[in-house]
Formats: C-alpha cells, sequence, structure tokens
C-alpha cells in the first residue's frame, strides 16, 4: 500500500483536538505504542529512509492489545512524503522479533508514544506525543490517498502547506538538533 503523508511539529495538542470536533472528525485510535525499529547492522534500511517495525499497541478505545510486523520504504519525498508500506498483525511480539534476528537484522531503537487518531472523510489525523527523551514536541501526521484532502485538512486547522513537511521524524529532530539513538 501506498500512502501520501505530511507532517507539522510543535503542535498545540488541546487546539488541534478543538478543530478536530469542529470539523467532526471520528476519533477512530486511543493508544500507546512501542515501536521498535529494526535495521541491518551497517544500516541499509534506515540509510535509505525505510525500515523493518515491530509494534505493540495498547488499544484503549477496544482496551486490548494488538501487535504489527511492518517494512516501509520510501519512494518519494518531494511534497508529500510517499511510502510503500507492508503490514499485518501477528500474535506474538517476541516471535516477530525473533524473525527480524533470524534475518539479521537488529533492534535500533524502541520508541514510546501515545497516538489519538481522527478520520476526516478519507483521511487521517494522528496526534502524536513521543516520550520526550526520543521526540521533545507533539506533532501530527496528515495520512491519505488524497491531495486535495490533505490541503483541506491542512486549512481547517488553520494551517498552510508551508507549514507542513514531508521529513520523516528522523529528519525533523536531526535538523532540530534533538536526534537520538540510531
Amino acid at each position: 500500500m501506498e500512502e501520501m503523508e505530511l507532517r507539522i511539529i510543535k503542535i498545540n495538542v488541546d487546539e488541534i483536538k478543538h478543530k478536530l470536533k469542529e470539523i467532526k472528525a471520528i476519533k477512530v485510535k486511543e493508544e500507546y505504542q512501542i515501536n521498535d525499529i529494526y535495521d541491518f547492522p551497517d544500516r541499509r534500511l534506515l540509510n535509505n529512509k525505510g525500515y523493518a517495525r515491530i509494534r505493540i499497541v495498547e488499544d484503549n478505545l477496544n482496551k486490548l492489545t494488538v501487535n504489527y510486523i511492518t517494512t516501509k520504504k520510501l519512494l518519494s519525498q518531494k511534497k508529500y512524503k510517499v511510502m510503500e508500506e507492508h503490514e499485518t498483525t501477528i500474535e506474538d511480539a517476541t516471535q516477530g522479533a525473533s524473525i527480524f534476528q533470524t534475518l539479521g537484522l537488529e533492534l535500533v531503537q524502541s520508541i514510546k508514544k501515545h497516538r489519538e487518531s481522527y478520520k476526516y472523510k478519507n483521511s487521517l489525523v494522528e496526534i502524536d506525543i513521543n516520550d520526550e527523551n526520543f521526540c521533545p514536541f507533539p506533532y501530527i501526521e496528515i495520512e491519505s490517498t488524497s491531495e486535495e484532502e490533505i490541503k483541506e485538512i491542512v486549512s481547517l486547522l488553520g494551517y498552510t502547506m508551508e507549514d507542513t513537511t514531508s521529513k520523516t521524524i528522523f529528519e525533523i529532530l536531526n535538523q532540530e538538533g534533538t536526534v537520538k539513538g540510531l
């Protein structure tokens, strides 16, 4: 699956939630995540703006835990970040990690965050608040298959396209001088 996404960083979380409520966006996720990022020892995936991930999600809306195994690869990073993503649920996160390790990958970083996701039309607006040791500021990701919807959402939230970035969170943190790990 391909997704277009962009970020707006250093947001006011309460203000964004208020605006999402005003536009009648529907809350579809409220979760705590542990994202374990894997790569080969030479960092060939991350150096090419991709990665392998095991995600453990504590779903607070549905009161359950779900584990995902994912690979992502950057396809384009012009106006929007376009990623090729392959993801499926797995029963056991430890077994997923063992599969990656058997293939020669190693755990590079474990990132913890709180995420709330809202659906507007056919797009997602995700509010991410990471462990401050990883990312000291909250941000939103807007994901869609429609450029028109992305522009509409950016405007409805009170921003312009100039306020957005297609950079990965690692690039943003590096730019901000706050990158840790990797």
